[in-house]
């Protein structure tokens, strides 16, 4: 007979699993950064830059004292890498084996995607190799006699190819702009490049999962990721656990049963009640949307690939957490030139907890995450319901940012 679980145990179970009920559960500074990647398994990249990137943003969430650079020099120090898990993210480097399937499927043509010239690839490979690490864009201006098949489109193509097949990897940034190297001169000498086993993969998306999550089910283990083969050996792993009494399977209210860890079954959980997470919409802990609106009864979705007219709350909207609850969320925009950051649309969705509670809180987060992404000053633009545009708006007027 399977256990029941109180969808309230489990809100606290996996907010406590991602790091979001103390103020530093992974500690500070550059330790903090690998700590938190070791535990969540990845961080999702992200272009958009309407605010800081979602995964500067992911990590200050979680390391108040975060700074991009610290990022960049786990890179740099080969204890990082940048790879695919779900989407383009960066991932530990002592999980490197885990991406080797998908590399090899890759490489040995069996996706439909990154057809690459294989000519421009041989190129592409030996220019690096002869002259050191290159971005897509030192390829911009080669010259070559007219008539060539050379031109930048197909060597980024290449570029892409190399890295998706294991060839190439990220060794550093300048922003956005990647630049590649050999993954031998990348690679770490100690790191195990053996390919894992079918179930070796699954039994790693399995820990993974209950680690950074608490609990999961089959459908989000294998979220974005196709094969039925893979869900075979996921569910095999997850029966496997369940006869060594490793997890337990237990349901929650509305009939779904859930696999979890068997140390968060009695425990009790120590919550930041006064503490507001503004997170971003890439964030590890709302991606997988039918989870959070199960066990939070929040229905998130991001808006900026939507049509605008047919946009309920946003652009880009950031979801707010105060302590277990989702109170709303907030369409933002970082204006860096004028550095004033604009809260463009506050949705309030929910009346208990009452706004005097929520309010400094929420407040002293909004300016933390303004400081973030480079503003000197905070101006809201329109609240829903509109009836909390004074009290909150009086909050702000006396705000000050150190000059």
């Amino acid at each position: 007979m399977e256990k029941k679980l109180a969808p309230e145990h489990l809100k606290l179970a996996t907010l406590e699993s991602q790091g979001l009920t103390q103020n530093t559960p992974f500690g500070t500074g550059k330790t903090a950064v690998l700590n938190a990647l070791e535990h969540l398994g990845y961080i999702q990249i992200d272009t958009l830059s309407i605010v800081e990137r979602a995964h500067h943003h992911t990590l200050w969430t979680r390391i108040p004292d975060f700074e991009a650079a610290y990022l960049e020099e786990l890179v740099e120090e080969r204890k990082v890498f940048e790879y695919w898990f779900h989407a383009a993210s960066y991932l530990p480097m002592q999980d490197f084996r885990y991406v080797l399937p998908q590399m090899l499927t890759i490489k040995r043509g069996e996706s439909r995607y990154y057809n690459a010239d294989p000519k421009v690839m041989k190129y592409v490979t030996e220019t690096i190799r002869n002259e050191g690490p290159k971005k897509a864009r030192d390829f911009e201006n080669e010259s070559h006699n007219p008539g060539s098949w050379w031109n930048w489109k197909p060597a980024k193509l290449a570029l892409e190819r190399l890295f998706m097949q294991g060839d190439l990897m990220i060794s550093g940034r300048s922003g956005m702009q990647k630049t590649y190297d050999l993954a031998e001169r990348v690679l770490p000498s100690f790191i195990t490049t053996t390919e894992p086993t079918p179930l070796e993969l699954a039994e790693y998306l399995v820990k993974t999962n209950l680690r950074a999550y608490g609990f999961t089910t089959l459908k989000q283990i294998t979220h974005l990721r196709k094969g039925n083969e893979l869900k075979k050996n996921v569910n095999k792993v997850l029966q496997m656990m369940l006869e060594e009494d490793r997890i337990s399977k237990v349901s929650v209210e509305g009939g779904t049963s859930v696999f979890v860890q068997n140390d968060i079954l009695e425990k009790t959980f120590d919550l930041t009640d006064s503490n507001v997470w503004l997170l971003s919409p890439f964030d590890n802990s709302i991606i997988h949307r039918d989870r959070i609106k199960q066990i939070f009864d929040f229905d998130f979705r991001l808006e900026c690939y939507t049509p605008k007219e047919k946009r309920k709350y946003g652009y880009f909207c950031l979801p707010i957490l105060f302590g277990d609850q989702f109170i709303g969320r907030v369409d933002c925009k970082a204006h860096r030139k004028e550095k004033k950051f604009e809260l463009i649309h506050l949705h309030v969705e929910h009346t208990m907890p009452a706004p005097e509670l929520w309010l400094k809180p929420f407040i002293e987060t909004i300016k933390r995450f303004a400081v973030f992404n480079g503003c000197e000053s905070l101006v809201l633009t329109k609240v829903s319901p509109a009836k909390l545009g004074t009290p909150i708006k009086k909050e702000l007027s006396g705000l000050k940012f150190k000059k």
